[in-house]
């Protein structure tokens, strides 16, 4: 996927509701000049996400939303003119540990927002605190950034692994499913996904009938997991992938013949964005969890999906709406905190935002307590949609 792609009513409208607030990085600017020279307040962040590799989409989402919000709210957070400057994450810590380093030292930006990858997150902890600057996650997932290796400068506005996985596990246990077999690429994010699910699934009396972790990043023929599916005797399978692995698996589930016999159920992220349209038929009826789709049907997501699309021509993702938050989020704070960016004042004035697109949520412990939605794959009007079956209620990130 490329840049964002900003039609010319969106970008006057940017200029004249953004008016002072900056947005540099990447070679381009985008009304920096303005912002120096009108005066006032200012409050610098760094925004930190994937510009380039398998992560480029998740990262052009989060930049959206986040300057979606600072558009529609007059360029500012929390009465203060809002400068961004955005850094390239690439996919990893190799990458994105460098890219905030530059943030802090050479950028001196007051606040830090964004991260994709965990071992990111993990990897600037430690940096982070030792200059006391608030990070605001708008995506990394592992359980440690905000439990057992948790700082008390790093909040995020998004989930966890777990969390996400174990609203299926409590969902299909409650449905009388009683053997699931359970599929994750073999890294941190997939072994946390298969234990939230696994977790709650046998808490609602279900059995995990197998479980595999095909190598992450060079698996692309499913062929030899699909048959142990086969054999298992589960009643559905359970799956969390992402980016090109999630298209690979689905429509090879679906050519396997599997679909018609063993239903696919998933954190959302497997059919979320993007992938949606490359996978195509074979991802209708698949059900998957998540804390937001873009057909929720909200006074916040209607206000907040008419704009998205009015700016970029698509629909909203999840990865948009943590940014849309996390810049709602940092403005309450600054509100509270009367405009002090010092990172301990601002950490201690960390609250949820009042409304949001995915519905209303707090912090527990640092992540989201928040809802989740089960979802279905359907198509409509010729675009295939995650349309909401139902609301599962809330969970914390702990779950």
């Amino acid at each position: 996927m490329g840049a964002a792609r900003i039609n010319r009513r969106t970008l006057l409208g940017f200029a004249a509701a953004v008016g002072a607030a900056g947005v540099t990085g990447c070679g381009n600017s985008l009304g920096g000049a303005t912002a120096n020279a009108a005066g006032g307040a200012t409050i610098k962040i760094g925004l930190v996400i994937p510009q380039s590799g398998v992560y480029a989409p998740l990262g052009e989402d989060i930049r959206r939303g986040w300057e979606l919000w600072l558009a529609r709210n007059g360029g500012k957070l929390g009465g203060l003119r809002a400068v961004t400057v955005v850094a390239d994450e690439g996919e990893g810590p190799q990458t994105g540990v460098p890219a905030v380093q530059q943030l802090l030292q050479r950028d001196q930006v007051d606040v830090l927002v964004g991260i994709v990858n965990s071992a990111t997150a993990l990897g600037v902890r430690d940096l982070v605190g030792g200059v006391r600057k608030l990070l605001l996650i708008a995506n990394a997932g592992a359980g440690e950034i905000t439990g057992s290796g948790r700082s008390p400068y790093i909040w995020r506005t998004s989930f966890t692994n777990a969390q996400v996985a174990a609203a299926m596990g409590r969902h299909l246990a409650g449905t009388g499913l009683r053997r699931a077999y359970a599929i994750a690429p073999d890294y941190v994010a997939g072994a946390e996904a298969i234990a939230g699910f696994s977790q709650a699934f046998r808490a609602g009396g279900g059995t995990i009938a197998g479980e595999s972790r095909p190598p992450f990043g060079k698996t692309q023929d499913y062929q030899p997991f699909l048959s142990r599916i086969q054999s298992s005797g589960a009643q559905g399978t359970f799956c969390f992938f992402g980016g090109a692995e999630s298209v690979a698996f689905v429509k090879q589930y679906a050519q396997f013949g599997l679909s018609g016999r063993m239903p696919l159920y998933a954190s959302g992220f497997l059919v979320e964005g993007g992938v949606l349209a490359a996978q195509g038929d074979a991802a209708v009826g698949v059900l998957s969890t998540l804390h937001y789709t873009a057909e929720l049907d909200n006074p916040a997501n209607v206000a907040f999906r008419t704009a998205y699309r009015a700016a970029y021509q698509v629909a909203p993702t999840v990865y948009a709406v943590q940014a849309w938050d996390a810049a709602a989020v940092l403005s309450r704070a600054l509100e509270k905190t009367g405009g002090a960016r010092d990172g301990d004042s601002l950490a201690r004035a960390v609250e949820g935002p009042a409304d949001s697109p995915r519905g209303p949520w707090t912090f527990a412990g640092q992540s989201p307590r928040q809802s989740f939605y089960l979802r279905r794959v359907e198509s409509r009007g010729g675009e295939l949609v995650n349309t909401v079956v139902s609301d599962l209620g809330p969970l914390d990130a702990e779950a």
